[in-house]
């Protein structure tokens, strides 16, 4: 994109310092250029100088970009509030790890002055559509970027879980909780649960169960155009959690499906710095005694 940016929806962590900092800091800097700076309600206690303050599911309508300030949690925040809009998002990492952000906080002054000259692109990331399905009727939707579980109610339970892939049973599961994935969901919950690190240019679905009793029980990656569906089976209940931050519950005669979003997530790429890099950033990962592709001199 080089259409310079004329209105930024500015999301960040209300109760961190350090983020109120960079927001004032980033304000004061997309002033001067003349942006005008939106914030959602959700934030409006921070008081920015100057924002104008939109109601939460609103905000994002007519916004060029979404400036995101916190960590993966903010992210998953302001992914919520820009999808519907179609609005891509740039991450600032001000939390622990930040896999979703685009960059850390030392980088803020060079993050908003390209986007006030419109120095980006869009990346399109698979998100996930979640239905539960009540009676022949739909009880909840929910829309996701990492990932949604379902996971047992009741602490000292397992859950019996019978998991579906495209219309055929494929297994049934004594376990603590089934994840459904994104890519970019692959090193998040699914991670920590066993599955394998995705990456996010792959098209795929991931299916990984938490704690399963069973013999084949390993993680499982179909293709994006899947229908991955889970029926509790058994006398216990258990919650649907969509990315960690809502929750609904699934009864034992309820079906929840998950596929593939119409609604991808819209990331604002500012550089393309490959996702190897980021993994080992993020993880420190070993890399000493690298010696890269060995350069053959022609004969």
């Amino acid at each position: 994109m080089t259409v310079p940016a004329r209105r930024v929806l500015l999301v960040t962590h209300p109760s961190r310092d350090v983020a109120l900092n960079a927001v004032l800091a980033a304000t004061r800097r997309f002033h001067a250029a003349g942006v005008q700076i939106v914030v959602p309600k959700e934030d409006a206690a921070l008081d920015i100088p100057d924002a104008e303050v939109v109601e939460d599911m609103a905000c994002a309508e007519g916004c060029d970009v979404a400036i995101v300030l916190g960590g993966d949690g903010t992210m998953l925040r302001a992914a919520e509030l820009t999808h519907h809009a179609g609005v891509p998002v740039v991450g600032i990492n001000l939390g622990h790890v930040g896999f979703l952000a685009e960059a850390e906080e030392r980088d803020l002054t060079t993050v908003v002055d390209q986007v006030i000259a419109g120095r980006w692109t869009v990346e399109e990331r698979l998100a996930l559509d979640v239905t539960v399905m009540r009676d022949g009727a739909v009880a909840h939707r929910l829309w996701a970027v990492n990932e949604a579980s379902l996971e047992k109610a009741d602490r000292q339970r397992m859950i019996e879980v019978v998991v579906e892939v495209d219309g055929r049973p494929l297994s049934r599961w004594g376990c603590d909780g089934v994840v459904c994935a994104t890519p970019t969901g692959s090193t998040a919950y699914a991670f920590s649960a066993g599955g394998p690190v995705v990456w996010p240019e792959v098209e795929a679905l991931l299916c990984v169960p938490i704690s399963a009793h069973a013999l084949f029980a390993r993680p499982l990656v179909t293709a994006p155009s899947s229908l991955i569906a889970m029926e509790l089976v058994g006398r216990v209940e258990g919650v649907l959690w969509s990315d960690g931050r809502r929750s609904v519950p699934v009864l034992v005669s309820d079906r929840v499906e998950v596929r593939r979003s119409t609604e991808p997530l819209l990331v604002a790429r500012l550089e393309r710095t490959p996702f190897t890099d980021r993994l080992v950033a993020k993880f420190a990962l070993p890399v000493h005694g690298w010696r890269g592709r060995q350069r053959v001199e022609p004969s």
